[in-house]
């Protein structure tokens, strides 16, 4: 059986998490995403068995082929991009997709729910850190864009997405994360008392992350160990 610590792994990060919840004073509660990218359905039912229920995958056609290779009912987070063409017969398989990085996108997300009458729940992707190899929003156009957000109707905002520089120092972790708090609260203002969720954190970052406000971070490493490449 694969993954056979994986039971420790994430007891050890639940009493982390709850450390740096103490520390961060923010008193959320934080959801671990499983993220399982590059391994198999038997991670899935790993985490499951682990008791985390909720997966994450960054490519929409690895994330479905699971979905049909494992009977384990967890609750599948698309965290890495979704193409506009793609909307349609794949945003409904997700409980989150936390990557609404553009106007366009969130457009075509709004379209789609409006016409299966079934509003999709998703986060807007907020580029915090200003690199220009991330997507998503910037928060010098999120004032205006949350305006315009709030009236797609086939779509929920309930948060906020982030993505910190790999190896940032502390400090710039700290700015990154409290930026996308800044972030939540733009578009609480527009979208109202659904934004909730604070999506940062991964297994370099989580704990500071956590401090931050995070209310759900993205694990892979630190649960199922160096991914393949």
């Amino acid at each position: 059986m694969h993954f056979l610590d994986i039971a420790d792994r994430v007891s050890e990060v639940r009493q982390r998490i709850g450390a740096a919840v103490a520390r961060g004073g923010h008193n959320q509660n934080v959801t671990i995403i499983a993220v399982t990218k590059t391994h198999g359905a038997e991670a899935v039912e790993a985490a499951w068995r682990a008791g985390v229920g909720d997966v994450g995958e960054n490519r929409v056609q690895e994330a479905l082929r699971k979905m049909d290779e494992t009977s384990a009912p967890v609750r599948w987070h698309l965290i890495g991009h979704l193409q506009r063409n793609k909307v349609k017969g794949t945003i409904e398989r997700f409980a989150l997709v936390h990557s609404i990085d553009s106007e366009r996108l969130a457009q075509a997300v709004h379209e789609h729910g409006v016409t299966r009458s079934m509003p999709a729940d998703v986060l807007i992707q907020v580029n915090a850190s200003g690199e220009e190899s991330k997507g998503g929003f910037t928060l010098a156009e999120l004032p205006a864009q949350s305006e315009r957000i709030a009236g797609f109707t086939g779509m929920r905002v309930r948060g906020v997405m982030t993505m910190a520089p790999l190896e940032a120092p502390e400090g710039e972790l700290r700015r990154v994360f409290g930026g996308a708090r800044e972030a939540r609260a733009i578009l609480q203002r527009s979208c109202g008392p659904l934004v909730t969720e604070l999506s940062m954190g991964m297994s370099n970052d989580y704990e500071v992350a956590v401090e931050e406000g995070a209310t759900m971070v993205r694990l892979g490493t630190i649960l199922f160990g160096a991914r393949d490449q």
